[in-house]
């Protein structure tokens, strides 16, 4: 007997397919394999896109609907920081990013006065603990006031901080002298003071 024919005589001859399936290699198959790859495919690249979130995942300078904004805090657990950075309008205050922080003259004491739609324009600077001082900050001048919805804004010499939602860079002073909400917004030097340059 000749190896080929008691292969076929020990093992037998190919099973049919049963009645109703298809064999590994028909298109269905295929077809169902290549959607499923696809699919996961597809939820990789979703995951890429919204992964590696938090503060500032929203973009800085994005209008913010309320004080809660990503953009408007330092972070679910770590202090605001306060620095300065050399811009064209002079040494001013900025958040821990590099980010321009503003002052609202309509802010006649440590507690703001600007909710609603103003802080979707100018989102505060809020901080979760005690704000710290970066190079040039003076900090006896650092504090924080109470907002109405009992977040901690962030201030310096009395005065509450702000973004401007139209910055849409670390350095950008784009809100310099805008007078909206009722009153004018400046930057602030490192006294504390507002840089007025008209």
């Amino acid at each position: 007997m000749n190896i080929h024919a008691w292969h076929t005589t020990t093992t037998g001859p190919a099973a049919a397919p049963r009645p109703g399936c298809e064999s590994a290699r028909s298109p269905r198959r295929r077809r169902v394999a290549y959607s499923a790859a696809s699919a996961a495919m597809l939820a990789l690249v979703a995951a890429g896109c919204t992964g590696g979130g938090g503060a500032g995942s929203s973009g800085y300078g994005a209008a913010a609907p309320s004080s809660t904004s990503a953009h408007s805090t330092a972070g679910a657990s770590s202090a605001a920081t306060v620095g300065v950075s050399a811009t064209g309008l002079g040494s001013v205050l900025v958040d821990g990013h590099g980010r321009t922080l503003y002052l609202f003259e309509a802010d006649t004491s440590s507690h703001s006065s600007c909710d609603g739609g103003c802080a979707g324009a100018w989102p505060p600077y809020l901080s979760p603990a005690a704000p710290t001082a970066g190079p040039g900050v003076n900090r006896d001048l650092l504090g924080t006031s109470a907002r109405a919805e009992g977040d901690a804004q962030v201030t310096y010499r009395g005065h509450p901080l702000y973004y401007f939602s139209g910055d849409r860079s670390p350095g950008d002073t784009t809100g310099q002298g805008q007078d909206s909400f009722g009153a004018a917004w400046y930057v602030l030097g490192p006294d504390g003071l507002k840089i007025d340059r008209d």
